[in-house]
């Protein structure tokens, strides 16, 4: 997925800005605190991860499903499509896109059904409720409001290219790629390009591993530094709002809360 990413659908249509992306999100922040809201993304984004490392998927394919994910709801409501059948619905459109194989559908289910009973019990008190047709149908609508841009380009192959370029060794790649990783659960994929969230998550990680050396490699390098630090910001807070929540406690009450969408009239 070499291509330019300032020529494809990705820079072009998907890099949103963030005033409108509050304006869309306004009829679910009736329901829910700003807090609340990104808590339950959090949450998703966590089964989303789950889900992929249960099918073994690679962290690309489970990154580009979060991404569909998170842009699905930046122009719709949480009552549109429940989450909890739209994360397995990206994961299968991203593990197409990404060419990691087909997953078959009863595999993907029963995966849905073994990780709500095991590893999320705590939220969910019933069983996976969907079925391959639910997900297929899903699949259209998904494809529809993405409007079939599915190529993600993906901080990865920046960060590499980076701590290359740097002379660093694995321990500060490690670190970056996996605050890259936690970067899925805000907004920062919506808002801008990959390089920049990546040059991010490595100037967290240089500060993380005590690497004062690498101040005059960032100083030179030729980036928008004020757009570097307002991700910086995002994945700061990202984790300050992580550091106090108890999930486990929380997330029956939060997801009760999320809008519903409104029964057909009775004839």
């Amino acid at each position: 997925m070499a291509g330019n990413f300032w020529q494809s659908s990705h820079s072009q249509q998907w890099i949103l800005d963030k005033q409108d992306l509050l304006r869309e999100r306004q009829n679910d922040l009736l329901a829910l605190s700003e807090d609340e809201y990104q808590k339950i993304f959090i949450f998703f984004a966590n089964v989303i991860q789950v889900l992929g490392e249960q099918l073994k998927l690679r962290q690309q394919v489970i990154a580009t499903a979060t991404v569909y994910f998170k842009r699905f709801y930046a122009r719709n409501s949480l009552k549109n499509i429940d989450p909890l059948l739209l994360a397995p619905t990206c994961i299968l459109l991203a593990s197409k896109v990404e060419e990691f194989g087909v997953i078959s559908n009863s595999r993907l289910i029963s995966i849905c059904q073994s990780a709500i009973k095991t590893k999320f019990s705590y939220a969910y008190t019933q069983e996976f409720p969907y079925r391959t047709n639910h997900i297929l149908e899903c699949e259209f609508y998904l494809l529809e409001n993405l409007d079939c841009c599915l190529i993600v380009f993906q901080p990865y192959r920046p960060l590499l290219q980076l701590v290359q370029d740097m002379g660093q060794e694995d321990q500060l790649l490690t670190l970056s790629w996996r605050i890259v990783n936690d970067s899925l659960r805000t907004d920062v994929c919506l808002l801008y390009p990959p390089y920049q969230i990546a040059i991010a998550c490595l100037q967290i990680a240089c500060v993380i591993l005590q690497k004062d050396a690498t101040k005059q490699w960032f100083a030179e390098l030729n980036v928008d530094l004020d757009k570097v630090q307002e991700i910086v910001r995002a994945i700061v807070n990202l984790y300050e709002l992580w550091k106090d929540w108890k999930e486990k406690d929380e997330i029956q009450m939060l997801l009760a809360k999320i809008p519903k969408p409104k029964p057909p009239p009775q004839r």
